[in-house]
């Protein structure tokens, strides 16, 4: 089943994704890693087709160092978004990426923040969210127990009932 979700707490960002590969009722892997990290304080959760995740993500990644390098400073979160967000727009009207990305960082002047963007390319800022199978039960768990001011111990646990149900 495959899902990946997040939530941003009190002072942190989480992000949890499931690890397995599948095309239609078979299961190619189940140690694959769908979170990509980007830097020391962002990194993205994907799922989709497994060709266009890997690629996708990989592409995002080198070009956030690549900025980084270029100009001595880190890309913020937003911007990060932002520009994973329009790279997948351009794709759209060329070679679709079938991937759906939940990005997450923190950054000292805005704090912990969490991005979804679909495979058509929207992006919204959001407390919590989730893509795939999963997000169905993940979504309805996080209503009900989650709160904007919650400490690390209570979103693993939150996290925890998610993937138990």
């Amino acid at each position: 089943m495959e899902s990946v979700f997040g939530l941003v707490g009190k002072d942190f960002a989480l992000v949890v994704a499931d690890t397995s590969a599948v095309h239609s009722i078979l299961v190619h892997k189940t140690n694959e890693d769908k979170i990509m990290v980007l830097d020391s304080h962002k990194l993205m959760g994907a799922s989709g087709e497994t060709g266009d995740r890997a690629q996708f993500t990989e592409y995002i990644q080198k070009n956030v160092a690549l900025y980084q390098f270029r100009n001595g400073i880190p890309l913020t979160t937003a911007a990060a978004a932002n520009f994973t967000r329009g790279e997948l727009a351009t794709a759209l009207r060329k070679n679709p990426y079938m991937v759906n990305i939940i990005l997450a960082g923190y950054d000292k002047e805005t704090g912990p923040s969490l991005y979804y963007i679909d495979y058509i390319a929207s992006l919204h800022k959001l407390d919590k969210a989730a893509f795939g199978y999963g997000s169905y039960f993940a979504l309805s768990m996080m209503d009900r127990h989650y709160r904007r001011d919650m400490t690390v111990d209570e979103a693993i646990e939150l996290v925890d009932k998610c993937i138990r149900k």
